[in-house]
């Protein structure tokens, strides 16, 4: 059984026929999934931030079918050039101790290419997902692989939207 509780983790990966450098500037850039018509259609730095690093802050403006319209609050958690790019999405209450996800690209050389790993694990704080299975416990399973589903097709749009841009 798929259970929220658990930190289920969706994870893709492409090869990208791109340096890491190339790939790096598009991943590294949070309006860039904006572009692919996916959840996530609007992303700016809050609090005077200008760029990632460790610790900036970003708002996230989301749509889905489904879902209807919601923002997040993310914070970078992991900058490294060339290498990895990670942020936390604070949850309803509190700050990022518990965050809702917590996504990752991570970047590997391959040949004269770029091996792009994306990947998000969800969390327990609390959120819309958390509410809705509260709400219908007896669903939670039905509820996990219909998100994990919807969150699976956005990353495969994404990969594949990075990789065109990169090797253009």
């Amino acid at each position: 059984m798929v259970r929220l509780v658990d930190g289920p983790t969706v994870e893709l990966d492409v090869y990208v026929a791109a340096p890491c450098a190339k790939v790096w500037v598009l991943v590294s850039d949070i309006t860039v999934p904006t572009r692919f018509g996916g959840e996530l259609y609007e992303a700016e730095w809050l609090d005077g931030a200008t760029g990632p690093a460790v610790g900036a802050t970003f708002v996230g403006r989301n749509r889905n079918e489904l879902l209807g319209r919601w923002e997040t609050v993310s914070r970078i958690a992991d900058h490294r050039p060339e290498r990895a790019f990670g942020w936390d999405v604070r949850g309803f209450k509190g700050g990022f101790d518990r965050p809702v996800a917590r996504w990752r690209l991570d970047l590997q050389p391959e040949g004269d290419g770029t091996r792009l790993r994306h990947s998000v694990t969800l969390g327990a704080g609390s959120s819309y997902l958390s509410r809705a299975i509260a709400a219908e416990p007896g669903r939670e399973e039905e509820i996990m692989t219909l998100r994990l589903g919807m969150l699976r097709q956005g990353m495969r749009t994404t990969l594949d939207g990075i990789r065109r841009l990169a090797e253009a």
